[in-house]
């Protein structure tokens, strides 16, 4: 079961990070907004006034905001950091370069989709590494 949803988790990590940082800039904006401008926020009658409505609550949905952003962030850039290393490094046509890295490969290729693993087996049967 677990293994299902790691793999489920791993074919759409880019969408999730981009879905998790987006509730992160909300609530930030939220905290933001009730902390450094309290006093302009009281006589507003419009979408700001939700804002005033949950009150002392802001204090924590701007720190909520600030960690759910960063962990957003996080796998948004190792995502990004491990598909450039690796479509960087299958761009080659030497054997011997692929050999060289086949392990750092190997598991950074394990903690993206699967779309990546095809393409590693696919370079590998074309340069007939086993």
């Amino acid at each position: 079961m677990s293994g299902r949803i790691v793999g489920f988790l791993r074919e759409y990590i880019l969408l999730l990070s981009i879905l998790i940082i987006i509730p992160g800039i909300i609530f930030i904006f939220m905290g933001v907004v009730y902390v450094f401008f309290i006093n302009t926020t009281e006589n507003v009658n419009s979408l700001l006034h939700f804002i005033n409505v949950v009150g002392v609550w802001n204090d924590y949905i701007l720190v909520a905001g600030l960690i759910i952003f960063g962990i957003g962030v996080y796998y948004l850039y190792s995502y990004l950091n491990k598909r450039k290393f690796v479509l960087d490094e299958l761009k080659t046509d030497k054997r011997s370069e692929i050999l060289k890295k086949r392990n750092k490969l190997e598991t950074t290729v394990k903690h993206l989709p699967r779309k990546y693993q095809r393409i590693l087996l696919e370079k590998e049967e074309e340069l007939s590494i086993k």
